[in-house]
């Protein structure tokens, strides 16, 4: 296979998938609140589906490193959850709700660090741009944001269920088009974890991206609620989200650059230093303006977070311990410790509204501190561990 084509198919599975995503994290939240859901079922909802990633992510991860396929596991992932998403609109009232988000997450969620993984392997393979192929996916959730945003002006949000599942099920296709690397497989045992986990550098590491996660709950969770009460349209919020994100793929189009002139760390440094003047904005204003302003710093908070992630890994990981470290990971910085925060956050904005926003600049404030002690001792840039 070309590097050309590698690319194309790696482009065509990131656009397929981020479909979905900008289905989900912008518009979700409205599905759920048109089911008569609080503020706090609403954040008890999205705290669940970030701490199914404990569970999902590690064992998605220990499947993909002991039998070796990554492209097969994905397709099943991806068919699975198209599936499980049409059972929503047969679902009403808090609880039911909330067991099917578990269910549906589970595939969804081990789906997006298990295709991560297999994209550093492509790129590894062909000398590709990991940004450039990713900023399809970016592209592809300006669309989805942008478009279904001027779409509920005149459809029901009872459409999005449905939604949902077709794109899932068309990133189940995409799927079927990946490059199939494999890594040898483990007839007995993988190799242990444990001296990756137990590494300080590494600790540190999560230590950063989980507050810097932490610090997006409020944000993910209630921000169209937020700026639909602050009299904004369907259209302009579709467009806010899809402003952030059109930072985020000029960042991804020199991405290359960017990480070997800064390296990883330092990418972490700059998402919480970014984090912190962003949600001091959003925590203190819903003029347009200035919220405006503050979109341009998804580039920082999301953008150089995932490059800063996703580099480290690749680096400081050995490739036969790395669907498995992707997989802690996001268990621990994108599923646990967000999952822990999100109920808080919940229960936060219903009393501060937008005020809430401040609690989460002082969250990143503390990943900056992280950051630059992981940009301090981890000089060599290289493997953590053998």
């Amino acid at each position: 296979m070309s590097p050309q084509s590698a690319a194309l198919r790696l482009g065509t599975y990131y656009a397929a998938l981020f479909v979905a995503v900008g289905i989900h994290i912008p518009f979700w939240p409205l599905w759920l609140q048109s089911r008569g859901l609080s503020a706090s079922e609403i954040g008890l909802v999205a705290a669940a589906g970030y701490l199914t990633r404990i569970l999902a992510s590690p064992v998605i991860g220990h499947l993909a490193d002991h039998g070796g396929q990554r492209r097969l596991l994905m397709i099943r992932l991806a068919l699975a959850a198209g599936v499980i998403w049409l059972l929503f609109p047969l679902m009403g009232g808090f609880l039911p709700i909330l067991v099917l988000s578990v269910v549906a997450i589970f595939p969804f969620t081990g789906l997006v660090p298990l295709g991560d993984t297999l994209a550093m392997m492509v790129v590894g393979r062909h000398g590709l741009d990991y940004g450039r192929a990713r900023l399809w996916g970016s592209l592809s959730f300006i669309a989805a944001a942008t478009l279904l945003g001027k779409t509920l002006e005149s459809w029901p949000v009872t459409a999005l269920p449905w939604l949902m599942s077709g794109a899932l099920l068309l990133t189940a296709a995409a799927c079927f088009g990946l490059p199939d690397i494999k890594v040898p497989r483990h007839e007995d045992k993988p190799p242990s974890l444990r001296p990756v986990l137990l590494n300080p550098l590494f600790l540190l590491f999560l230590g950063t991206t989980a507050l810097n996660q932490m610090a997006h709950t409020v944000y993910y969770a209630f921000a169209t609620i937020h700026w639909k009460a602050a009299g904004l349209s369907d259209m302009v919020i579709g467009l806010l989200w899809s402003e952030g994100v059109v930072a985020e793929v000029i960042l991804f189009a020199v991405s290359n650059r960017v990480v070997g002139r800064f390296g990883p760390a330092a990418l972490l440094l700059a998402a919480a230093l970014g984090g912190t003047v962003r949600w001091l904005i959003l925590g203190t204003t819903a003029a347009l303006p200035l919220v405006v302003l503050a979109q341009l710093l998804h580039a920082a908070t999301f953008g150089c977070a995932h490059l800063g992630a996703i580099h480290f890994i690749a680096r400081a990981v050995p490739p036969g311990l790395s669907a498995r470290t992707q997989g802690i990971f996001a268990a621990m910085a994108i599923g646990l410790a967000p999952g822990l925060i999100t109920p808080f956050s919940g229960r936060l904005y219903e009393s501060l509204g937008g005020g809430s926003y401040l609690a989460m600049a002082g969250l990143s404030a503390l990943s900056a501190l992280l950051a630059w002690a992981l940009m301090r001792h981890w000089t060599s840039g290289g493997r953590i561990t053998k």
